[in-house]
């Protein structure tokens, strides 16, 4: 009896063992249970939450590369000078009499300008006229004589030089009257006059300046590098902040031999046709010297080139894919270029992209690696290689 109560006893406490191990098991499964839902809830809400905050769509324009025929062109700020230019002085001293021309005119070669006061020179030139005179008969008379055996033949001579020397006085004198009469040396346009009647003029004094307008020189320094690629006749473009939007033209007419040993330029000289004289000496000028036949270049606006300290980067769009509605779903995607030549709004990518590709062109400011982005050409940057260029010449 004892021994079935042991028996009955030990097999209860298995029972009981078993189902506390029953319901830890439970326990233990519910716990893991609730874990795994709430895990699973956290990542149904997450999943919503990235729904609902993903990144827009950014919009931007965009245009494909395409290749540009540009001349080959050598551009330099230029100063403006003038065929002919002189201030107009005079070689005596002497007292303004008359002003004869009107300040800003356009005179001939020759035109009378100042008169100076010439009174005694005009006296002494004929003083001297008369002395000559004389020289002459006597020489006549004499060489009469001299042909009789009358006079010595010193004596002929010495009147034969005597009118040379008398003539040759005479000569001195009516350039000395000349030169008190001030004319223009060329044909130009006078400036500001400098003078008044009855001022008395040293040696060297500025009376006016004249200068020749119609053509002009446009004087400029290139780099050595370009000197191989320079030739006299080559067309040149000016152009001048004085007048927007105005080009003039011309040609290379002088290239300096020597290179300066500071700067390592040359200096080169054009013409310009300047008809209606607007441009004038001394002004500040662009000129453009084209040279050689034009070239292909891959052209890009400025704006779809963002310039920073490590690199200019464009964006490039490609298509990774489609929607659920079955639209395309453009990305962008980094590329860093080199950038080459600019003209206008342009500037030439010489690598880093090719052609065909799509390129944003505007909006890249909220722009990263793998924006998805949507094109807007309503409003499209500015695409002129020369945008202050005139129809016509």
């Amino acid at each position: 009896m004892q021994n079935q109560s042991q028996n009955k006893n030990q097999t209860e406490m298995k029972h009981q063992n078993k189902r506390r191990m029953i319901k830890m098991l439970i326990g233990v499964g519910i716990l893991f249970g609730l874990i795994f839902i709430y895990k699973l809830v956290g990542l149904l809400l997450f999943k919503h939450y990235m729904a609902a905050n993903a990144v827009p769509t950014i919009s931007v324009s965009a245009m494909k590369v395409s290749s540009s025929e540009w001349q080959p062109v050598i551009k330099a700020s230029s100063s403006l000078r003038a065929i002919r230019g002189v201030n107009v002085t005079t070689e005596l001293a002497g007292m303004v009499r008359t002003i004869y021309f009107k300040p800003g005119a356009t005179v001939n070669s020759g035109t009378l300008l100042v008169q100076l006061n010439a009174d005694s020179d005009i006296a002494q030139l004929h003083a001297l006229q008369a002395s000559a005179a004389l020289a002459v008969i006597t020489y006549t008379r004499d060489k009469a004589q001299y042909a009789v055996h009358a006079v010595s033949k010193q004596t002929v001579d010495t009147d034969a030089a005597n009118v040379k020397n008398l003539n040759a006085q005479v000569a001195q004198q009516v350039a000395i009257v000349n030169k008190k009469t001030i004319r223009a040396p060329f044909t130009g346009r006078l400036g500001i006059n400098q003078v008044n009647p009855g001022q008395f003029l040293n040696p060297g004094d500025a009376i006016v300046t004249l200068q020749t307008l119609h053509p002009i020189y446009a004087d400029f320094f290139v780099p050595q590098q370009a000197l191989a690629r320079l030739k006299v006749g080559q067309q040149v473009i000016l152009t001048s902040d004085s007048f927007p939007g105005r080009n003039f033209y011309g040609k290379v007419t002088t290239i300096n031999p020597a290179v300066d040993v500071n700067s390592r330029n040359v200096e080169v000289e054009a013409t310009i046709a300047n008809p209606k004289s607007e441009l004038t000496p001394g002004m500040f000028a662009t000129a453009e010297v084209y040279t050689g036949k034009a070239e292909p270049h891959l052209t890009l606006p400025m704006t779809a080139v963002s310039f920073n300290p490590y690199g200019e980067i464009v964006y490039i769009i490609n298509q990774t894919g489609t929607d659920k509605k079955g639209q395309a779903i453009m990305t962008v995607m980094q590329s860093f270029v080199t950038t080459g030549e600019t003209r206008g709004d342009q500037v030439a990518i010489t690598r880093g992209i090719k052609a065909g590709d799509l390129v944003v062109t505007s909006g890249q400011l909220k722009l990263k690696n793998g924006s998805r982005v949507a094109i807007n050409n309503s409003i499209v940057p500015s695409n002129n290689p020369a945008p202050n260029a005139p129809n016509e010449r």
